[in-house]
Formats: C-alpha cells, structure tokens, sequence
C-alpha cells in the first residue's frame, strides 16, 4: 500500500504539471504536446532540470532561470494538490482496483476542468467529452457488474443539472451539465453525495460573497460551479460511500 501511495503521489506530481498546461494552452488555441514548455515572458525554452514538478519552482525560487520574471505560484500549488489527490484516493479506495482506476482518471480530469472554469468560466467539450467516453470504457472493462448503476446515475446526474440549467440559465450552464452527468458515469451512487457537496459548497461561498459585498452586488458576481462540482467529485472518491450509507440510515 505504501508503494502504491508514493507512486500515485509521483503520478500526480505529473498529471498536476500537465493539467497546468493543459489550462494555458487549451484556450489559446495551442497543441498540448508541442512546442516544449517555454517561459509566457520571455520565450526560452525550460531546461528538463527546471521542469520537475513542484522542486524546479523551489529550486528557481518562484523565478524564470532565463529573465528573472516570476512563475506563478498557482503552478507548483496545482501539482502539489494533484499528488495529494492521487494518494489520497488511493488510500480511500484501495482496496478496488476499478475503484482506485476510476477515481485517479476522475481526478485527473478534475483539475484541468477546475482551472479552465476558474480561468475561462468554461467546461470545454474537449475535456467532458473524452471524461464521459473513458468512463464507459474503464467501467465496462474493470467493473461490468457496476456499469448498469454508474450509466444511471450519469443520466440521472446529467438530467437533474439540465433541468436547472433550463430553469435558470444565469445561474447553471451546459458545461455544467455535462461536468455532472461525468460524475455520475464515474461515481455511480456516489455522486448524490457528490452533488450534495457541490450545491452546499455553492451556496456558502455564495452568501459569503452576498455578505461581503452587498445583495445587489453579490447577485452580479459570477462564480464559475465546474469548482464546487470538482471538490464533490473529490469528497465522493474519498467518502462518497459512508455519506450515502449515513443517509439512507438516517432516513
């Protein structure tokens, strides 16, 4: 178990560093894959030392070996949570292997969506699309038996954001619904606790920002909810079983 945990640590180490990409480049309109990573100020290429996720960043002190500009601090931060994300789904669910494979490919779509909603107040296609087809894949291949559930519960998921989404398209977009219809293909029942978490979690930050700043400001205030269905995602990979049993006893 403890190998398992470094290696899903390094794993997301990785995964995390490409997920940085991944939210610079997509919207641009630039290949994932080409050209190698290049300082945003300068242009020069960055050396393969410079480039180990997390320990480059603390290596370099924060800066650009070539011309002294800052990196941002969100890009060692973002590898960082990835490698604890990994592990931590390890530790939760370790003893499934679909499980376990099911929720790392789950995380890892989780984070380039999370910046891309944060950064562009989209959920690209690109991204939930590919999501939704590796669920099916891995699900029928790794846990048949489970398949029929998880199906459901992506309708199911899917359905309940649409139906929002038509209600109020202000406040719920598409890429929304589609984020959530993902979950439930990956999660299965968990994801009612995943939507649970999301709608709380929404709701909090936004009376926060209601408090702080005014009603008739608050309510101008967009905030991206691709986030708050990501921390679900996460708390469902990690909990979502002992939330819904604790539902179904209490009730």
């Amino acid at each position: 178990m403890v190998f398992a945990i470094v290696v899903a640590a390094l794993a997301g180490l990785i995964l995390g560093s490409f997920a940085n990409v991944v939210a610079y480049r997509l919207p641009r309109g630039e290949s994932l894959s080409t050209p190698a990573s290049r300082c945003p100020d300068c242009g020069h290429a960055v050396r393969p030392r410079d480039n180990i996720p997390v320990i480059s960043w603390l290596a370099l002190h924060g800066r650009c070996r070539d011309c002294d500009k800052p990196i941002a601090r969100r890009l060692p931060i973002v590898e960082a949570a990835t490698a604890v994300l990994f592990a931590a789904v390890v530790i939760a669910r370790g003893d499934d292997t679909a499980n376990v494979v099911l929720g790392l490919v789950l995380v890892a779509f989780l984070v380039p969506l999370t910046l891309l909603d944060l950064d562009t107040r989209l959920l690209p296609n690109r991204i939930t699309l590919p999501a939704g087809a590796a669920a099916i894949l891995l699900g029928s291949l790794l846990d048949p038996s489970g398949e029929v559930e998880r199906l459901l519960s992506g309708v199911a998921a899917g359905g309940f954001f649409l139906l929002a989404a038509l209600a109020y398209p202000q406040g719920m977009g598409i890429g929304d619904v589609k984020l959530a219809a993902v979950l439930g293909l990956f999660l299965g029942r968990d994801v009612a606790a995943a939507l649970l978490v999301a709608l709380v979690a929404g709701v909090l930050v936004g009376a926060a920002i209601i408090a702080r700043s005014g009603v008739a400001e608050g309510r101008r205030t967009a905030v991206p909810f691709g986030p708050f269905l990501a921390l679900g995602g996460v708390v469902a990979l990690i909990a979502g079983d002992e939330l819904v049993d604790a539902y179904l006893g209490a009730f």
